[in-house]
């Protein structure tokens, strides 16, 4: 009898947890990217300062790593997640973003990324 029990005890455990696992699973953010003939160091800068601009709080940012996160204390809550990497020429900057705890679709960044590219004096 107490094999028993400890038997569906354990099998209980071990569906709960893979429920739990199932809960916790996000879909993959899916970035936006637009190269900039501008370096790195000042594409970071003026996406950072664009951020700022627009109400985000810059929560985290490493110049030396080229990635900053940024929130939109908004309901839902918006967040950016930024990456700028040196590509010959100048830099490379991937883009994305959730609207509460989902993606939100690539194209929805476009905007952004060009108002980064007036602030860069690249558009054409």
């Amino acid at each position: 009898m107490k094999s028993l029990r400890k038997h569906f005890l354990t099998a209980t455990a071990v569906l709960m947890v893979i429920m739990l696992a199932g809960c916790a699973s996000t879909q993959p953010l899916e970035p936006r990217e637009l190269r900039y003939s501008a370096s790195p160091e000042q594409t970071f800068r003026e996406a950072i300062e664009l951020m700022m601009e627009q109400g985000y709080v810059v929560r985290h940012a490493d110049l030396a790593l080229g990635r900053a996160d940024a929130t939109l204390a908004r309901w839902p809550e918006y967040r950016l997640q930024l990456q700028v990497s040196e590509v010959p020429g100048g830099s490379r900057v991937s883009l994305s973003a959730l609207r509460g705890n989902k993606p939100l679709p690539p194209y929805v960044l476009d905007p952004w990324l060009v108002e980064l590219q007036h602030k860069l004096g690249e558009l054409p």
